[in-house]
């Protein structure tokens, strides 16, 4: 069975309110104006997920509500947020099978960390791209073959790098 996950790294937060721990930054107009262009793209581009597991801070909720994933099963999960890439590795292999599209919006440096391991030594374009730099709101798309808690960099392939940058 084919499967695709998205790996997507929260938008620009905000720095203006010093006195908000880091889980509770919110996003900047930026990210937010990222956050809504990368939505409209995935959806255009037929990627909705069946499940989204998601970092519990501000910053990655409030990027997920405007991606705007409406029949999605969410997961909040406090351990995505600083998770390693083994970690989220460890998250995406818990979900269920009949899962088609699974979406995992979480935090530097385990999300790029994650997309270089999948990616492994894949030479094109999005694979070097994405080993230089994951910016905010960054998704790395793979397809996947077999089951969700089988994960193996043989069985995996990157499909598209995008960054907000790029799109309209």
């Amino acid at each position: 069975m084919s499967h695709r996950l998205l790996l997507i790294r929260h938008a620009k937060s905000s720095w203006d309110d010093a006195s908000l721990a880091d889980r509770e930054r919110p996003l900047a107009k930026r990210g937010r104006d990222a956050a809504e262009r990368m939505g409209a793209h995935l959806r255009h581009e037929g990627q909705r997920p069946d499940v989204v597991l998601c970092s519990a801070s501000t910053r990655t909720r409030e990027t997920l509500e405007l991606l705007r994933f409406r029949d999605a099963d969410v997961a909040y999960l406090d351990e995505l947020y600083g998770a390693s890439s083994h970690e989220l590795l460890g998250s995406v292999g818990e979900v269920r099978d009949d899962a088609e599209v699974v979406a995992v919006i979480g935090h530097n440096p385990g999300m790029q960390d994650l997309a270089i391991a999948l990616a492994g030594n894949d030479a094109t374009a999005g694979a070097v791209r994405l080993r230089e730099k994951f910016p905010t709101c960054a998704v790395a798309a793979f397809d996947v073959e077999g089951s969700w808690r089988d994960l193996r960099p043989e069985r995996i392939r990157l499909v598209s790098f995008v960054v907000p940058k790029e799109l309209p």
